[in-house]
């Protein structure tokens, strides 16, 4: 009795201690800190305040420039407020921006990855010596790489690269918007279940509903290809085409990223996912505002190059589109299938070999659609 006494007094121990201690939360990493970066980093400051899954400071890492001159990570971390890319909004107190990215990485479980997907080979190198086993990432990054089979998704380039599971956030989310809290949704694709409701606690408020499907590379897809679409429709904005025109270009545009995602991707490609909100209501709010209609508009009416426009018009954010088209003829010319997309292709042929932008029209009143 005595024996069982003890035992029982010790489990009893052994149950208190248990339930006092408290296991350290998951630290995140945002690796990147324009618009879109910054707006993140804001939901995701504000959510971990209210969960013990996630330590509650938010590193974010900030490619380092001067403002008037400051520095802007001094300027983020005293004023909190991401004065060039998303002035008058501001960043938890929380959220803490660091200038070397492995630095910015270090310990970190849960790595949030939204740059522009050129620089993402570079910074996969320099982060790869610092981490550890069990982290976890997510890509809110809209573009496609070149591999040596053709298409890679910037999902496989960070799993590769990293050794780690990565899953994705994509939809009708222009970055301004979600800043200012207005209600939006957005779709997260993971193949893992578990990852992607981690994700989500991490990200949903209740003006930022999320969905999990697990068609991870379809909804990578749709963030990549609406994009080059959206360059279409500014060029009939630039061209005053109209709305009935557009609304053909989306659609003509939705076709082809079915098409393309039934050709190249191995999985199922169900059409459910296109009617998530990384699908046609990405493609619809992308096509009407954002930044590769808004430039690909004033493209089509004046004479000046796309790289000019950015220059220009972008404050030091980088274009999608165009070259996520140079990436995907590529992948079409190899296949000898640059005719079945001819949105796809005259978009690529306009920005990057000359073609006209008032043959644009051309695309879609021959398009194999309407054969």
């Amino acid at each position: 009795m005595r024996k069982l006494l003890q035992t029982t007094i010790c489990s009893f121990r052994r149950a208190v201690a248990l339930s006092t201690f408290k296991m350290p939360g998951k630290k995140i990493c945002i690796v990147g800190s324009g618009n879109w970066g910054s707006s993140i980093a804001k939901i995701i400051g504000h959510n971990v305040k209210a969960s013990n899954r996630f330590d509650p400071i938010v590193n974010m890492w900030v490619y380092e420039e001067m403002i008037d001159g400051k520095k802007l990570t001094e300027i983020i971390n005293t004023e909190h407020e991401n004065v060039k890319y998303l002035p008058g909004h501001k960043l938890p107190r929380n959220v803490v921006a660091i200038p070397e990215i492995t630095e910015s990485v270090k310990g970190a479980k849960i790595l949030v990855f939204v740059i522009p997907h050129q620089f993402i080979n570079k910074l996969c190198d320099q982060i790869k010596p610092h981490i550890t086993e069990g982290t976890i990432g997510i890509s809110l990054i809209k573009g496609i790489d070149e591999g040596p089979e053709g298409l890679k998704l910037i999902s496989d380039v960070i799993r590769e690269k990293l050794e780690i599971e990565v899953s994705v956030l994509m939809g009708a989310n222009i970055a301004s918007e979600v800043a200012d809290e207005k209600f939006c949704e957005t779709t997260i694709g993971s193949t893992n279940e578990a990852n992607g409701l981690i994700f989500k606690e991490m990200l949903q408020t209740p003006n930022f509903r999320i969905t999990v499907v697990q068609e991870s590379d379809i909804v990578e897809l749709c963030g990549a290809l609406k994009n080059i679409v959206a360059v279409g429709a500014g060029f009939c904005d630039g061209l005053g085409f109209g709305d009935n025109t557009k609304a053909a270009v989306i659609r003509l545009g939705l076709m082809e990223m079915v098409a393309f995602a039934r050709l190249f991707c191995k999985g199922q490609v169900s059409s459910g996912t296109f009617l998530e909100s990384c699908g046609v209501a990405d493609l619809i709010t992308t096509c009407y505002g954002g930044r590769n209609r808004k430039v690909a508009e004033a493209f089509a009416k004046t004479s000046k190059s796309i790289v000019e426009l950015e220059a220009e018009m972008l404050n030091g954010q980088k274009l999608q589109g165009p070259q996520t088209s140079a990436e995907v003829y590529k992948i079409l010319q190899k296949r000898d299938m640059v005719s079945k997309f001819p949105l796809f292709a005259a978009v690529y042929q306009i920005c990057f070999e000359g073609k006209e932008v008032k043959e644009f029209i051309t695309c879609l009143q021959n398009h194999p659609e309407h054969m």
